[in-house]
Formats: C-alpha cells, structure tokens, sequence
C-alpha cells in the first residue's frame, strides 16, 4: 500500500523546528505538507498554534523537542539563544545533527560547531536566502557549511526548504556569505530609499518614483556582467582597469549626491560613506583607476 503512495504524501523522517518566528513556521509548514513528522518548540508557546493546527507536534521542553527528532533545525534571533535554550538539554544532543539557521557572526557559528561538538552532535550553519513566504519554492535556496558529515534522510528534508548550496568545511563560512549577501541587500535598501526621498522632495511620489529605481536597481548586475572580463577575474588578479569607468569620475557622482542631498536637507550618512571610499582610493593615487579600486580602504581601511 505504502508503495502506491504519492511520494510527497509518504511519511518522512522526523524533525524539530525550535523557534517559531515567520521563517520557522513557513519552514515547518514545508516539512508537514511533505509529509515529515514535525516537533516545535517555542518560547511564547501561542506561536505554535497555527502549526499544531496545521498537524505539529508542540513539545513542551525544548529536552523534548530534542529528543523527538535525530535532525533539529534551529531559527532563532542569534547564536546566544541556541545557548540559552539548549544547555539545559545538552545531555539529548549526543547523536543527532542541529543545523542553525539562526544569524549571528562567523566566529560565533565556528564556537558553536565546538559546542555542538562536545555535546556528541554534528553541526551545520546556514543562511535562508529568501523571506519566509519563498520557503520551499523553486527560487529558495539556502547556504550551509560544516565538516560534520549529515545523513542522506536529512539532506532530503533540508532540500525541501530550499535547494542547499554547500560552501565547505568552514562552519563559518555559510555564515559569512549570509551576512555578505545581507550587506549588499540592506544597503541596496537604504539606498532605494534615499533615492526615494530625494525624488519625494521634487514631488515625485513613491509609487511613481519607485519603478523607475527598481529598474536601475535591476540592470546593476547586468551592466556588470558586461564586459568581456568577469568582474571577479580582474579583481582577484588586482587589476582595475579604468578604460571604461575611473575613481575619479565615479568620485565626482559621489560629491554631486552629498551636495544635493545636503541642499534637500536629507541624511547624509550613505552617501557621505560612498563618498569616503572614493576621496581615500583618489588620495591613495589611483583616480585613474576602475571604480573597482575602492575595495583597497575597505580591505584595509586604515
């Protein structure tokens, strides 16, 4: 019977989803809809309402959420909290795998592969590249790293959430390309509204302002994937080619902002930050150089 059954309707291997925050129930709703057993537990219990509706099991110590389950996934506000949970159930990680998808510091995630270690268990990081609601669709993905080998079983249930993309042994490292891709997406916010308000102080409201940076916002990477050269090559061999672009041009767009935006009496915090990184790459002499060359101060910014 069981043979004849949609293979997404079949039971799978038992999991525990502690922190239930709006990425730990999208990401327990996807393990129920595929059929895996789910325990949760939470600090404010109420949060686990929606999922035991949704067929969860609430445990009511996190000992037990532990000990339900050999893969426990954690989604929590940072790594202190991992702590603050589970020290009082050190004694039930011996054997099982945790996998923190929980944001915090490289050096934090490598202390806790240490931690998790001494306890008997394997480890791994990650990082959720997408908002809660894309969880288990064909665009999520989510990026771990760890030495602890995982098993096959729970491979196929962290896939569900999102196609994993391993980056090493480094248990550091997934973390670091969550904050790195992070640095890149809050500051694209920032400076969406930034460019927002500027254009606000025209009379353009946000809704006709907002299409026409989203679009500029959407070329970026193409305009860099352009050239002949992956940007990255050239990079990495430290060269910066200013036949197209140079620090000096791009520095004098960087002054033009900082004025307008000091004339429209708006915060000048980014921009007086972009502005920085090209007066310090023209003051170091290389004005004659790719936009690229501001990497220098902020690799060594003293």
């Amino acid at each position: 019977m069981n043979e004849q059954q949609n293979p997404a309707t079949r039971p799978g291997s038992a999991v525990t989803v502690i922190g239930l925050g709006p990425m730990g129930q999208a990401m327990t709703r996807t393990l129920l809809t595929a059929g895996h057993p789910v325990t949760v537990w939470n600090r404010t219990a109420g949060r686990a309402d929606g999922v035991v509706a949704a067929g969860a099991t609430l445990a009511a110590t996190p000992a037990e959420a532990v000990e339900a389950s050999d893969l426990v996934i954690l989604s929590l506000t940072d790594y202190r909290a991992m702590y603050d949970i589970l020290d009082g159930a050190s004694a039930s990680l011996d054997g099982r795998t945790l996998v923190n998808l929980s944001s915090d510091t490289p050096e934090r995630s490598r202390e806790a592969a240490t931690w998790a270690a001494g306890h008997g268990a394997a480890f791994l990081t990650g990082g959720v590249m997408v908002p809660a609601p894309m969880v288990g669709t064909q665009a999520a993905f989510v990026y771990y790293s760890g030495r602890a080998p995982v098993k096959e079983s729970h491979l196929a249930a962290l896939a569900l959430l999102g196609t994993p993309r391993h980056l090493g042994d480094d248990p550091g490292l997934a973390q670091m390309m969550y904050q790195a891709q992070l640095t890149l997406f809050l500051s694209t916010l920032s400076a969406l509204m930034h460019a927002t308000a500027m254009l606000g102080t025209a009379g353009m409201k946000a809704r006709e302002a907002l299409p026409e940076l989203l679009s500029c916002a959407d070329s970026t990477g193409d305009i860099l994937r352009a050239g002949e050269e992956h940007p990255g090559t050239a990079l990495d061999a430290g060269r910066h080619p200013g036949d197209l672009s140079t620090v000096t041009m791009m520095g004098a767009t960087a002054d033009h902002i900082v004025e307008t935006s000091a004339a429209l009496d708006l915060d000048l915090a980014l921009p007086l930050a972009v502005q920085a990184h090209y007066r310090r790459a023209i003051e170091n002499g290389h004005g004659s150089d790719n936009w690229t060359r501001i990497i220098d101060s902020i690799r060594e910014p003293r």
